[in-house]
């Protein structure tokens, strides 16, 4: 197999990588973008396994830029929400178990956020790509000893704020409608029934768009707000996608996408729920539908 053929196979995994990295599809395109010219100088014949030298090259250039997006980020105009991935067409590789989604769920990518880069990048080797500790240790170039204790703090800081329960997709289904019949009924009491009493809901316009610029929490609050959200929304088309491994409500005016809303359950009831309207962080999934013969009706 040729050096072009070779990196276009491994293109999807290194873009899985680099997304949950970054939380940015624009991003994670760019790094593996940057990767490919290494790629093509190097001397293939001192490459042992293309998929691990690649992953090291991906990690690091994604590790440099996650440190001046962290500086971007505390400047960021409201909450700040992943860029949303329409994952129905395995984009970010397979997401055939529970685990396999929720890796890439947006609660998932924002709870990554609280962890250094270097964890991060450990986390997500060993979390999503099942890379043992001594691949890893070369990789990111550390000891297996550094890898294992950078693994185990990454787990910890997020096991002290993780309770999420993973839940059958065909249930996170139902559930989703409801929640959307409901809204568009302005049914309060039904809503708040979905709710877990401490939901909370975040909404990222990026200062682009109107978008509450702090996150709106408790179920009678929350009700009321996407009640108030979907009443005379008559002109919007809505539609449950696959988004980042779950069911989402993707919203289009003609053919216009102008917003995503995800949902995080825990036991049966909403915990959870991030709005995504930023324009910017919209282009890619836009570009996915475009390309999948969106618009399609609903």
């Amino acid at each position: 197999m040729d050096g072009v053929a070779e990196f276009e196979r491994l293109r999807p995994a290194m873009f899985g990588l680099a997304y949950r990295l970054l939380g940015s599809a624009a991003e994670a395109e760019d790094a593996v973008q940057d990767a490919y010219p290494k790629w093509a100088s190097a001397e293939r014949g001192s490459i042992a396994s293309p998929r691990a030298w690649l992953a090291k090259v991906v990690t690091n250039l994604c590790l440099n830029r996650l440190t001046s997006a962290r500086a971007q980020r505390e400047r960021y105009v409201g909450p700040w929400l992943p860029e949303p991935v329409l994952t129905s067409d395995d984009v970010l590789g397979p997401l055939e178990t529970a685990e396999q989604r929720d890796s890439v769920s947006l609660a998932m990518l924002v709870l990554l956020e609280q962890l250094s880069p270097v964890e991060r990048a450990v986390f997500v080797l060993k979390e999503a790509f099942a890379y043992s500790h001594r691949e890893i240790a070369a990789i990111l170039d550390v000891s297996e000893v550094n890898s294992r204790q950078l693994h185990s703090r990454a787990r910890r800081a997020l096991d002290r704020t993780d309770e999420r329960r993973i839940s059958d997709p065909r249930h996170l289904g139902k559930l989703v409608e409801s929640f959307l019949s409901a809204a568009r009924d302005g049914d309060l009491p039904a809503l708040e029934n979905l709710l877990t009493a401490d939901v909370t809901a975040w909404s990222d316009g990026g200062g682009k768009v109107t978008a509450a610029r702090r996150p709106v929490h408790g179920a009678a609050k929350v009700a009321r707000l996407y009640a108030g959200m979907f009443d005379g929304a008559g002109h919007v088309s809505i539609e449950i996608l696959e988004v980042n491994g779950g069911p989402a409500v993707v919203a289009t005016a003609g053919d216009v996408l102008f917003g995503i809303l995800g949902f995080e359950v825990v036991d049966g009831r909403i915990r959870g729920l991030r709005a995504v309207a930023n324009p910017d962080k919209l282009t890619f999934l836009s570009g996915q539908l475009s390309r999948s013969g969106w618009p399609a009706g609903s």
